[in-house]
């Protein structure tokens, strides 16, 4: 794995980051029982994914990193990323985004891989990448200090932001072709499920209030997903709908995006 921070066809691929100030909120809902106790968070200012990671940045970190498995530390071995054929596909011994997908978010991921490709971010960039926790995710597909109560990222109508099982034609599209929420950020409603770095835990009882990753107790072989996709319901795609997958699954309904301090 090379660490060239000044490799012009790395840093071209780099995610986009915005900026989200931080401040108070009022995390969860009453819809559910895992969305309760509606439960106050104070999140420190931090840097999102302007868009879920894509085919073809995925495909530049995997042709760098040389491996479709876990290299070098206590997750060796496991499985990062899966062929598909709106995904990641290998050509000999070299990963590419399926051809017509290369803006597609990055499918077939695990959350092996998913971690794993933002230390390797973090490596090239000498910025320390990782994946949003679940208070942080939803603080920003809210709104962050400017967000206006919507059901989903940017609007009460998810048509308007977000790919789902009743708009998508039944796959993934292209990253950012809806309206952004009020931060700018894209396709949080729909299009792909996106990992987070907490443990599952079936409710709120005795979550942190501080906006980190809830990495105790609860269950460390699943992880948080959130934001629905192009082929779950309408209310899957509410900003507060938790939701789950094990850390090695893999599906194509499934991707992420990178945040930092």
């Amino acid at each position: 794995m090379t660490n060239e921070i000044n490799n012009p066809l790395l840093i071209s691929t780099w995610p986009e980051m915005l900026e989200v100030e931080g401040g108070t909120f009022k995390m969860g809902s009453t819809a559910y029982k895992s969305e309760q106790p509606i439960h106050e968070v104070t999140v420190p200012d931090f840097f999102m994914g302007k868009y879920p990671v894509t085919n073809a940045q995925y495909a530049v970190f995997l042709n760098d990193y040389q491996s479709d498995k876990v290299k070098g530390h206590e997750h060796e071995g496991e499985g990062m990323v899966y062929e598909h054929s709106w995904g990641i596909q290998q050509k000999g011994r070299q990963w590419q985004a399926a051809k017509g997908y290369e803006d597609h978010p990055v499918i077939y991921v695990t959350w092996y891989g998913a971690i794993e490709y933002c230390q390797w971010l973090s490596i090239q960039s000498g910025k320390a990448y990782r994946l949003p926790s679940e208070s942080e995710w939803e603080y920003a597909a809210s709104g962050g200090k400017h967000q206006s109560g919507f059901s989903y990222a940017g609007s009460n109508d998810l048509n308007e932001v977000g790919w789902y099982d009743q708009n998508s034609h039944d796959q993934t599209k292209p990253v950012g072709l809806k309206f952004p929420n009020e931060l700018g950020l894209y396709d949080m409603s729909g299009n792909v499920w996106e990992w987070c770095a907490d443990h599952w835990h079936d409710n709120y009882e005795g979550a942190p209030k501080d906006g980190s990753a809830w990495l105790t107790g609860g269950d460390s072989a699943r992880r948080v997903v959130r934001g629905g996709s192009w082929d779950y319901y309408v209310y899957n795609c509410r900003v507060s709908y938790r939701f789950w997958i094990v850390a090695d699954g893999w599906f194509s309904a499934i991707g992420f995006r990178v945040a930092r301090y």
